[in-house]
């Protein structure tokens, strides 16, 4: 079964807001670690570092990028810009191809 791709985005938009819901606290549990103490700043360094640490880092950050581009869309076809059926599928596809290029670029600089 294939789904549309305006589906698609659709759906990874839902999904990494609700990733998000669960990610931003991990985020902001690390940043308040780090800056209690050098000993707190040591230890979030060291859980960003590790392989699951890390991969949890890429994984909200590239949450947070796919749903700030596909927001952006949204906002663009509140604007009237992107309404049609062809327009909603070309901007469905550019924001699955800046999505992944983002999640590469963020692996490529954590990694």
């Amino acid at each position: 079964m294939s789904f549309p791709v305006t589906a698609i985005s659709s759906i990874l938009h839902r999904i990494t807001g609700v990733f998000l819901v669960i990610g931003i606290p991990v985020l902001l549990w690390m940043l308040g670690k780090s800056l209690a103490s050098e000993q707190g700043f040591n230890e979030a360094s060291s859980f960003v570092a590790a392989g699951f640490g890390k991969l949890l880092f890429w994984a909200i950050l590239s949450s947070i990028g796919f749903h700030i581009i596909a927001g952006l869309r949204h906002l663009l076809m509140d604007a009237g810009i992107g309404e049609s059926l062809e327009g909603g599928m070309r901007g469905a596809t550019i924001i699955l191809v800046l999505g992944v290029l983002l999640a590469i670029g963020l692996g490529v600089w954590l990694w």
